[in-house]
């Protein structure tokens, strides 16, 4: 055996047979990890109407906390009421901020996950072709 088949063995043994077509892999999951998971279209659409679900339920949050800090009013004319209300809206406008931040995290997931749907299942139909 020489040094290049030596490689390619080395290669394979670690990686797998880089010649035959895998099944497509959806990566999921943060940081620098190598994590990942591989899902069928069917799963990931699942996956996004769950994550549709949560979206909706965040929605609704974000718009009840903003019903709630427009009719925040004093109890009274004084200092004391108005710096007590003061406090809510700013605590309020806290939580607004990240309802906000959620939305469009969930939002920016969904979108990934609609991408990594599209090229599963493109990549699956191009899979078909190849052994039809």
């Amino acid at each position: 055996m020489n040094i290049i088949d030596n490689a390619a063995s080395a290669i394979k043994a670690v990686w797998g047979d880089l010649a035959t077509p895998k099944e497509p892999t959806v990566y999921g999951g943060g940081g620098g990890g190598g994590g990942g998971f591989e899902m069928s279209p069917e799963e990931l659409k699942t996956v996004i109407g769950l994550w549709e679900d949560e979206l909706k339920k965040v929605v609704d949050d974000g718009d009840k906390i903003r019903r709630i800090s427009e009719d925040l009013m004093p109890p009274g004319q004084d200092e004391a009421s108005s710096s007590y209300v003061n406090s809510g809206i700013d605590s309020l406008m806290s939580l607004q901020k990240q309802n906000d931040s959620m939305k469009a995290y969930i939002e920016g997931y969904i979108a990934k996950l609609e991408v990594a749907r599209s090229k599963t299942m493109a990549t699956d139909q191009a899979n078909t072709m190849r052994t039809t």
